[in-house]
């Protein structure tokens, strides 16, 4: 069974793909996978909703973005240096995306990036596992935590600094001096 994205009929998820080494319509391939991680500093589903809207995605990464919070949806990122498809999205939990930047080959199925959002304290643990990367391509692990890890920290904490205290916290700081 195959997929079309972007107008290329691909090999499906688990089909056409063994270990390292996958076949298409350009002949076989290499490819590796990786995964990265951090904490980022607000709730898995503001994580969500941010990684899927336009205007906060373009915010959180600092630059020109496009989403989509639906199956099927396309996207863009980096002023279209990264494009794809969303594949999956479980709201608050995971995104699952076909997904490709610029340096890919015409002949280089998209790869794949599963996000993992998982509560951690007042903050979330984001796992992206990258997987079907070409071989080559060996910058997007340094990438993930430059390009979007380091300024999403930035974007969320620049968010809380912005909301006013809550009332409880005001009340114990006023129990505090009186």
């Amino acid at each position: 069974r195959e997929q079309v994205i972007g107008g290329k009929a691909l090999p499906a998820i688990g089909q056409g793909c063994v270990a390292r080494a996958c076949t298409g319509e350009g002949g076989s391939f290499m490819t590796f996978k990786f995964s990265v991680s951090d904490i980022i500093p607000a709730s898995p589903r503001a994580v969500y909703d941010a990684w899927l809207d336009t205007e906060a995605h373009s915010k959180m990464t600092g630059s020109k973005a496009t989403a989509s919070f639906s199956v099927g949806g396309r996207f863009t990122a980096w002023d279209g240096y990264i494009s794809g498809v969303n594949l999956e999205l479980v709201p608050g939990r995971r995104i699952v995306q076909a997904w490709r930047s610029s340096e890919f080959s015409n002949d280089d199925p998209d790869s794949r990036v599963t996000i993992t959002l998982t509560p951690a304290a007042a903050a979330t643990k984001l796992t992206l596992l990258h997987t079907r990367v070409p071989d080559g391509q060996t910058g997007y692990k340094q990438g993930w935590r430059d390009s979007y890890f380091a300024p999403m920290k930035a974007y969320f904490a620049g968010l809380k600094k912005a909301r006013p205290p809550s009332r409880a916290k005001e009340r114990r700081s006023r129990q505090a001096v009186g």
